[in-house]
């Protein structure tokens, strides 16, 4: 130990080392805790994410679940959108006639969104028919009535054998979806009144 103490840059250089060595073992502990950390997390990671993913997949079949539903119901509302359309033709055409005047036959020309459909009746004058055609025009669900032909024939009343001169008509009409708005919709069942 006593030469130690002479030289100088012996003494300089040894705490060097051994500064050098100390630091050194601090950043090895330091470095191996943080990665010891570092492996905890990764664990913990690897867990979260394997969570996730059964999270993630249970979301995925969930959303194609709901677009397959969202699809179906999509279909149920359009088939049933047009449930009622003859029913809705039938009950505009009904309000239309006056008196005097039946009808004898109604066919469907055409089909899709320009729904077609021909009447054919009978008229005791040209005036009924004149206003047939109006209150057809007036309707919510009809437009573009047109005449196609009208004929003068002779109509027997039963077994009578009374004979009567009358119109007989053809006209043709296309089925019009008015707007929502114009529409006045009313609930099948009352909820108030549902039982327990």
């Amino acid at each position: 130990m006593g030469g130690f103490g002479r030289d100088r840059w012996v003494l300089g250089s040894s705490v060097v080392v051994i500064a050098a060595a100390a630091v050194c073992g601090w950043w090895y502990k330091t470095v191996t805790s943080r990665a010891v950390e570092l492996q905890v997390q990764i664990e913990d990671a690897r867990a979260d994410s394997a969570r996730y993913a059964d999270l993630i997949q249970q979301n995925d079949a969930l959303l194609a679940r709901r677009d397959s539903i969202a699809q179906r119901v999509q279909i149920i509302q359009e088939i049933d959108g047009d449930r009622y359309v003859w029913p809705h033709i039938m009950d505009e055409v009904a309000r239309a006639l006056p008196e005097y005047t039946w009808l004898t036959e109604m066919l469907q020309v055409s089909l899709g969104d320009q729904l077609q459909f021909r009447l054919v009746g009978r008229v005791g004058n040209t005036f009924a028919l004149t206003q047939f055609m109006e209150n057809l025009e007036a309707s919510l669900f009809v437009r573009g009535v047109r005449l196609l032909s009208t004929d003068q024939v002779i109509d027997e009343i039963g077994e009578t054998g009374i004979r009567r001169v009358v119109y007989e008509f053809q006209l043709e009409a296309f089925f019009d979806r008015p707007p929502p708005e114009l529409l006045e919709t009313v609930p099948l069942f009352d909820p108030s009144s549902a039982g327990p």
